[in-house]
């Protein structure tokens, strides 16, 4: 396990003492807080080697650090949050390292918050952790409705996005333009389980029908075979709920197919760093739902800059929404003057935000998932592309009070 720790030494600090209720401004909502072991631990827990690396992986904690860092300029000597470190691990995708990794960095390295974590069957493992520990855990890369859902509990939260989210944009956008049938492929585990879910529901509810749905190894290489089996029943649109490496495997193999000209293509979930990895011209003007785009306006590109210049690429969404949730846990803790699970919860819980990641955002307190405006877009044509990572046009903001489901039922606290 890597670790990095970040020195959070303000001249006038004494370990162990708050004083920012008598400081007035800035300071914690009540007074009588403590920082547990004199430190806060941030545990960034993620695809570091394989298929999810580049969209989240190293260049995540890069962006937790930036969190960092504004916190400490903002609050200064005030800061409730003094010495702050990153712990951070490689997951690789498997439930049982994500487990593992989890309740070491909640037990051995005494982190108060895990971040990140993509891949559904990972998230829902470390959900488990935080619940048992009473430690918090704020999922940013995975997409399942479970953390929200069956799998709920008092200490998770979900920052960026969902599959019922990534679903009900472009599914319906897709069978409103014609695509009536549909053919599925998705990779075999809980992210690709709940995005086939997501989807067929919105397509049947848009009109559209879900002919077949086939599942797939994860992560896998070769799509022929799979390719071959949904083109069978001739649909208007084959959809591929495989994301990262995988999808950009199955876009190549999809366009070496030959029925690019006859069948659409529509992709559950995409990052900008996929349509990097495989430029423009591959996607032929392919729609999504995204969470989040770097050169939406001037304030998300400020904060990407700042990004580049650290990493030499544009953040991808799960890059941003790492930040905003590290921040916004700072802010948390600067508000209960402590970072005890429980008072941090508490000042989380039906909080409204607006930042540079969450527009009209809300924290909602019946099953914690973050509810924030987002956006269809459209990748663009080499000729539209007027700069490297000018990959996106966004074609319309969905509110958040339409892109998302309401509680499920399903999920007690």
């Amino acid at each position: 396990m890597k670790r990095t720790q970040t020195l959070a030494v303000v001249a006038t600090a004494v370990t162990g003492s708050l004083v920012l209720a008598a400081c007035g401004g800035g300071g914690p909502a009540s007074a009588g807080g403590k920082i547990s072991d004199g430190k806060v631990v941030i545990g960034l827990l993620n695809d570091q080697s394989g298929v999810y690396k580049d969209l989240s992986g190293p260049n995540s904690k890069v962006a937790i650090q930036m969190a960092i860092d504004d916190y400490k300029a903002k609050y200064g000597s005030k800061a409730v949050a003094k010495d702050i470190e990153i712990v951070s691990a490689d997951h690789q995708n498997k439930p049982d390292i994500a487990n593992t990794k989890a309740q070491e960095m909640y037990d051995r390295d005494k982190a108060d918050i895990i971040l990140d974590v993509p891949t559904s069957s990972a998230a829902l493992a470390v959900a488990t952790q935080a619940k048992a520990k009473k430690k918090l855990f704020i999922d940013i890369g995975a997409g399942t409705t479970a953390l929200t859902g069956k799998s709920c509990n008092k200490y998770t939260f979900h920052w960026a996005y969902d599959t019922y989210m990534l679903a009900s944009g472009n599914g319906a956008a897709t069978v409103q333009s014609g695509g009536k049938k549909w053919s599925i492929v998705y990779p075999d585990y809980a992210f690709g389980q709940d995005m086939t879910k997501s989807y067929s529901a919105a397509v049947e509810r848009a009109g559209g029908t879900v002919q077949q749905k086939i599942a797939t190894p994860f992560p896998n290489d070769n799509y022929a075979t799979f390719i071959t089996k949904a083109a069978a029943s001739k649909p208007d649109v084959i959809g591929i709920m495989a994301a990262g490496g995988d999808l950009v495997n199955f876009i190549k193999q999809f366009n070496q197919s030959g029925i690019a000209s006859t069948t659409k293509l529509a992709v559950g979930l995409m990052f900008i760093t996929d349509i990097h990895n495989l430029g423009v011209d591959q996607f032929n003007g392919t729609t999504f739902t995204d969470a989040w785009y770097w050169n939406f306006d001037q304030q998300n590109r400020a904060w990407a800059d700042k990004f580049m210049a650290k990493t030499k690429v544009r953040p991808s969404f799960a890059h941003a929404g790492n930040y905003s949730a590290a921040l916004n846990y700072l802010e948390a803790v600067q508000a209960a003057g402590t970072d005890n699970s429980d008072a941090v919860v508490k000042q989380l819980e039906g909080k409204k935000i607006n930042d540079m990641f969450l527009r009209n955002g809300e924290v909602r307190a019946a099953d914690h998932n973050v509810v924030h405006d987002v956006y269809q877009v459209k990748v663009k044509s080499k000729d539209q592309v007027k700069e490297e990572w000018d990959l996106e046009q966004v074609i319309k903001t969905i509110p958040a009070s339409e892109a998302y489901a309401p509680p499920s039922p399903d999920c007690t606290m």
